[in-house]
Parts: C-alpha cells; structure tokens; sequence
C-alpha cells in the first residue's frame, strides 16, 4: 500500500524541484525525504524521480501518481472533517495559517485574541509565506488556510482544487512628518507630490508598483533616497529625515508623531483567503474565516 507520507514527499518535490526544498517545507531532512520517495518506488516498481541539473524532475509515472494524488487527500480530508462533526462543529486542533507579513500584521494578530474566547480549543499555527508559496502549500497539504493578495492589481492564479473569500481591501497612503509641508494637504495628487524625497520598497514588491504607477504620468523621475522592504524601517526613516513613504494600512504601527495622508487615486490590493474545497466544512477554517471579516 502506498502511504500518505511519500504521496505528500512527492508533491512537495513536484512543485519545488529539489529535495532540499521539499524537505523544509515538509519539516524532514533531505535524506528521510529521499527514503520515502524509494520506499514509494519500491510499492510502485517504477521510478518516480530523476536528476535534472541540481535539481530533480518527476517521471510520467511519478507525474500520474501526482496528478491522482489530490483525491487521496481530499478523501482523507473529508474523513478528518466527518470525525470531526462529531463534536457538534467545535474548533479545535491545529491550523495551519500561511501569510504575507502585512496580512499577519494588521489581520491575524488582532484575530487571535478574540479566537481565543470564540475557539478556545483551537490553536492556530502561523507562518510567513509569500502568495505563490501560501497557496502551494495549502494545495500540497502543508498547510490549511492562506492569505494571500494581488500580484500587480491581479489575483494570484488559484489551483482548481482550492478555493477562495474576500477579506480585506488594503489601502496605501502618504506617510510623513507631522511639520512636512505636505503634512496638513489631503488628497494628495502626483504633481504635490513631485520634488519630494522618498523611501520605497523594492522593486518587485507591491508597493513599489504602486509607487511607479503614481509618477507613471510624471515627465520627472521620482527623488528616491533609500530602498527598504521593512516598512518599520521605512517609517523610521521618514522620522528621522526629510524623507515620505508610501504604506499600506495594513503595515503601519500606530504612528506617533507622523501623519498618514490619503493619495486622490488611491493604491489598493484586495486580500483573499484561500483553502482546499475538501475543507470547506471545516470548522477550525470557519471560525478563523468569521472573526476575519467580522465588521
């Protein structure tokens, strides 16, 4: 019989390419992630990887034990959620919850003091994870719920064996000084904006495309200063000199001696939460969905 564990190997290696990847995803060594894929080839009597450059590749048979694989676990799944109905649909156990930074930030930590009266008997685990990797390892099984937002104004591609929930509509603003001379003017406009100095994010972020797309129109470029993906660090920044940033609400501590102000066309990422269609009834994923958009 083929056992779940080496199924669950294979997928991760599937969607990373290495074992070394594979492995601290899974939270195994390379070496027991390499024994569970031989003991898998043993059972099938076919291989099911095979070397490519540094990396490995699945072979058709491993490729069709994969593509079969979701079943399995979504059977598996469904008996979970069956024994756990038992219980009348009380949340308990473990989630598993992967997110972006900011999402962690200003949406899940505020979450889990009210879980904490609403679901005492659940435990939620986080982990920081960018929005491909979060919704991979949601449909690989390494996790059960993901946050996730838009890649340049776009949803991120969902697999067919996942689904997805409206959270939150995160919105960027003007951060500066209280004594800057834009500090009292709202809405801001691009030309307002121009000759000033600023700390952004680095190029291939969110806010940093939100950041170009303010000056798209402009004939100038942008007097940028500093590139800083930590927006504490940013904001740091900006109270320390003559500098503005541009930050999603969802980033910003409360800010003390400086002001936000809102921009005229303002940058917005919508934010989804995402989990395999198998777990739809379930009630540890349910009851972090309820406290997620309550309000």
């Amino acid at each position: 019989m083929i056992e779940v564990g080496a199924l669950r190997a294979l997928r991760a290696v599937a969607g990373l390419g290495t074992l070394a990847r594979a492995a601290d995803e899974l939270g195994f060594t390379a070496s027991a992630v390499s024994q569970q894929l031989k003991r898998l080839e043993r059972q099938v009597g076919v291989p099911v990887i095979a070397p490519a450059g540094r990396g490995v590749v699945l072979t058709p048979a491993g490729q069709a034990i994969v593509d079969s694989a979701g079943e399995v676990f979504q059977a598996l799944e469904r008996c979970a959620e069956a024994a756990q109905s038992v219980s009348e649909g009380t949340p308990r156990g473990v989630l598993r919850v992967v997110a972006f930074s900011t999402a962690i930030r200003g949406l899940l930590a505020p979450t889990l003091r009210q879980l904490a009266k609403t679901a005492p008997e659940l435990r939620v685990h986080l982990t920081e994870q960018d929005p491909d990797q979060a919704l991979h390892s949601v449909e690989a099984g390494t996790a059960d719920l993901a946050l996730v937002h838009d890649a340049d104004g776009l949803p991120a591609p969902l697999p067919p064996s996942l689904t997805q929930r409206h959270i939150h509509t995160d919105t960027g603003d003007v951060v500066m000084s209280s004594t800057h001379p834009l500090a009292h003017n709202e809405p801001l406009t691009a030309a307002d904006l121009a000759g000033h100095a600023w700390v952004t994010s680095p190029p291939g972020t969110v806010c940093h495309q939100w950041f170009r797309r303010l000056f798209a129109d402009s004939p100038e470029e942008p007097d940028v200063r500093h590139l800083v993906d930590d927006f504490a660090t940013q904001l740091a920044l900006v109270a320390a000199g003559d500098v503005i940033a541009l930050i999603p609400r969802l980033a910003r501590p409360p800010l003390g001696e400086l002001v936000a102000r809102p921009l005229a066309r303002r940058p917005t990422r919508e934010v989804r939460a995402a989990w395999r269609r198998s777990a739809d009834a379930s009630p540890a994923i349910q009851a972090v969905l309820r406290e997620l958009t309550r309000g």
